[in-house]
């Protein structure tokens, strides 16, 4: 049975205005929240997303702790008017442990876990509304997040949904068209243009995925660009309140900064 509304008209436009290979609206906030070590609330269109990350700290369970190596914890949670369903998700629900686990594997190998031996890094993720595009959202958020935290990764994880309609490729999937389309999730590493993960959530003819695949990962290099600016931003407005802060003496030399930040920066 096809959908009530038009996913892609004869202009080229979707049923939410954009065109084929559009983005939807960023939103990024970087601001803290309670005691986490490192936050980030994130907006891709209508889905909303916090993360809140904790530690690296001493690990609670001695028996999860590894020796040579920080352990990565993700919990997800689902607030329930998040979504049209009303229905509240327990943390034991399998599409959210699913979530978590996709997370977690995603950011294992980018995460400089060998700093931090005998330590845990509890990564909190809250779905605050959804309209497609979860996966990805939460991943863009997680990555923030732990740079808010200060904590070592080679690179950015940047991710982005792709699907097909008929034969017209489509990025940054709204929940009409993912319940629709065939589709999956890519997450790149700008830097050095490696592939983190691909998730297939439903079956995509393998004549299709190359093109998607190319598409997704030069979207991820244009979230890249929008989540760089958001951390240049937040970054340059703690220095503004450390250079505020500090006070010239009187009839003295000025004191001198413990750290010179260079203007660039290597992400």
């Amino acid at each position: 049975m096809s959908s009530r509304v038009e996913i892609l008209n004869d202009g080229g436009y979707r049923s939410d205005g954009r065109r084929q290979y559009e983005l939807r609206d960023v939103n990024i906030d970087l601001s803290q929240q309670g005691t986490a070590d490192g936050c980030c609330t994130i907006s891709h269109g209508l889905t909303q997303v916090l993360v809140t990350v904790f530690g690296p700290r001493e690990a609670k369970m001695r028996s999860q702790t590894l020796h040579d190596r920080a352990v990565i914890n993700v919990e997800m949670s689902v607030l329930p008017f998040s979504t049209g369903e009303r229905r509240r998700r327990a943390r034991a629900d399998r599409r959210i442990l699913e979530l978590a686990a996709t997370i977690k594997s995603t950011f294992e190998p980018v995460v400089q876990t060998t700093l931090y031996p005998r330590s845990q890094i509890d990564i909190f993720v809250q779905v605050l509304q959804q309209d497609g595009g979860l996966l990805h959202a939460c991943i863009n958020a997680t990555t923030l997040a732990l740079i808010s935290a200060g904590i070592p990764m080679s690179d950015f994880v940047c991710a982005v949904s792709g699907g097909v309609h008929a034969t017209s490729p489509l990025l940054d999937l709204t929940m009409l068209e993912e319940n629709d389309l065939p589709h999956m999730t890519v997450a790149v590493m700008p830097r050095t243009s490696k592939v983190t993960l691909v998730a297939l959530e439903t079956r995509l003819h393998v004549d299709r995925f190359a093109e998607i695949f190319s598409l997704a990962g030069e979207a991820g290099q244009a979230l890249h660009r929008e989540m760089r600016r958001a951390v240049r931003g937040r970054t340059g407005r703690l220095v503004g309140v450390m250079e505020t802060g500090m006070k010239q003496p009187i009839g003295g030399e000025p004191l001198e900064r413990d750290v010179v930040m260079d203007d660039r920066m290597d992400f």
